[in-house]
C-alpha cells in the first residue's frame, strides 16, 4: 500500500508559478505509476497528469498540456507537479494518486490516493 501526503500549494496571482510535492510511504513505490487529478468547487474530480512507474512515460490532460510538468524522483519516493502559466481555472484541491492499471486519465485508475492539497489562482 501508499500512503500520500501533498504539499505545496497555495495562493497565486495569474502567471505565477508553483510545485507540488507528493511525499510516498509504504512498500514499492516504484512499482505504482503515478498521477495528479483535482477537484474544483460543484465540479468533478478531473484528470491532471500521470507519469509511469519509470517515469518514461507522462500523459497529460489538454487543459494543462504546455505549461504543467509531472516528474517523479523514485529514489526520494516522491512525485512533482510543477505548474506554470497559472489561470484562475486551475483553482482546485489537487490530488496526488497512485495506480497499477487501467486508464490513467480516469479518476476510477487509482487506488491511493492522498488528502489533496489547495491550489487558489486570482486574476
Amino acid at each position: 500500500q501508499l500512503q500520500l501526503v501533498e504539499s505545496g500549494g497555495g495562493l497565486v496571482q495569474a502567471g505565477d508559478s508553483l510545485r507540488l510535492s507528493c511525499a510516498a510511504s509504504g512498500r514499492n513505490f516504484d512499482s505504482y505509476g503515478m498521477g495528479w487529478l483535482r477537484q474544483a468547487p460543484g465540479k468533478e474530480r478531473e484528470f491532471v497528469a500521470a507519469i509511469s512507474w519509470s517515469g518514461d512515460s507522462t500523459y497529460y490532460a489538454d487543459s494543462v498540456k504546455g505549461r504543467f510538468t509531472i516528474s517523479r524522483d523514485n529514489a526520494k519516493s516522491t512525485v512533482y507537479l510543477q505548474m506554470d502559466s497559472l489561470k484562475p481555472e486551475d483553482t482546485a484541491v489537487y490530488y496526488c494518486a497512485g495506480y497499477v492499471n487501467g486508464e490513467v486519465t480516469t479518476a476510477k485508475a487509482y487506488d491511493y490516493w492522498g488528502q489533496g492539497t489547495q491550489v487558489t489562482v486570482s486574476s
